[in-house]
């Protein structure tokens, strides 16, 4: 994989699709330092660009250069086209660990100190305590995270401090830093067998598509809770949705959805003990200067000549 282009990058366009994470005006003003001209740009202006930052993919596309993405999650782009376009690709993982963590933390402590029932309950006015033993403490909790990369390490080091005990799944049982415990994926049923809470984290593929399926919430104990906020088609929603029903699990947080928006029509929207979020868990004030970090450095690598960083395609 070669780390040169075949011209220079004189002109950059922040895709107007980043704007359901954060202003694309805020991205140009972090890169006006560039050598490169950098403009927001609508689907017409694609054209005008050797290179651009987005959140959704785009045809026009294959006519650039080098496209970056806003997130770490590649799933959207078709690969082999890149590839048969000379079209570089690059990607936002590194900067969603620490923010993906304490957003997961987040949920856990929800559930623990039963938090979004008393959310829940003031939206009626109602003031009413929980059950004497519904509540509980995370330290001494377990908590298997299937996904030992970026988000998968930043999830355990924020629960880590928390004092839950991490597990990690991964393709190799081989051990990776911040969790007590690594095992392999076909090991999955026996990771989570006595886990409090399941995690996901991996990116989507076809081995991790529907990698969480009935038999896997069958695995899991009854009084555990399940948090994804990897992608949606990760998990078989409607096996998920049927172990909530049964009461098969304690609950569950969401992130993210094999339909996105969530339909209005979805069970999961009224499930007492279902948090749902719009695919935001990465979501920061400086999500922004995050990504302007990554791009300029590719831009100094460019002139440099060293390859990439984050360089998928």
């Amino acid at each position: 994989m070669g780390s040169q282009l075949e011209s220079e990058i004189d002109a950059i366009g922040v895709h107007e699709s980043v704007e359901s994470v954060f202003p694309p005006s805020a991205l140009q003003a972090e890169l006006t330092d560039l050598p490169a001209a950098v403009e927001v740009v609508g689907d017409d202006g694609i054209d005008t660009c050797d290179a651009v930052v987005t959140l959704e993919y785009r045809e026009s596309f294959l006519d650039l250069e080098w496209v970056h993405s806003i997130q770490a999650g590649v799933d959207r782009f078709p690969f082999d086209a890149f590839e048969a376009n000379g079209v570089i690709l690059t990607n936002s993982t590194g900067i969603h660990d620490r923010t993906v963590g304490e957003t997961v933390a987040g949920y856990l402590l929800a559930f623990s100190r039963r938090l979004h029932e008393h959310v829940a309950n003031q939206q009626d006015r109602r003031w009413e305590r929980p059950e004497w033993d519904a509540a509980f403490t995370l330290p001494g909790k377990t908590a298997c995270v299937v996904g030992t990369g970026t988000l998968g390490s930043g999830v355990a080091e924020v629960l880590g401090a928390l004092g839950v005990r991490v597990i990690g799944v991964r393709r190799s049982h081989d051990p990776v830093p911040g969790f007590d415990e690594v095992f392999a994926t076909d090991r999955l049923h026996e990771a989570l067998f006595d886990a409090d809470f399941v995690i996901v984290t991996v990116p989507l593929t076809d081995e991790t598509r529907h990698l969480f399926d009935a038999d896997v919430f069958d695995a899991m104990r009854d009084d555990a809770y399940f948090v994804n906020v990897a992608r949606g088609p990760v998990v078989d929603e409607s096996a998920l949705i049927d172990a909530l029903e049964a009461d098969r699990l304690a609950g569950a947080a969401l992130d993210v959805f094999e339909t996105e928006p969530l339909p209005a029509e979805s069970p999961l929207w009224e499930m007492d003990d279902v948090i749902v979020s719009p695919h935001c868990a990465a979501y920061t004030r400086d999500y922004f200067r995050d990504v302007g970090d990554i791009v300029r450095e590719n831009v100094d690598r460019l002139e440099t000549g060293e390859p990439f960083h984050n360089r998928v395609i």
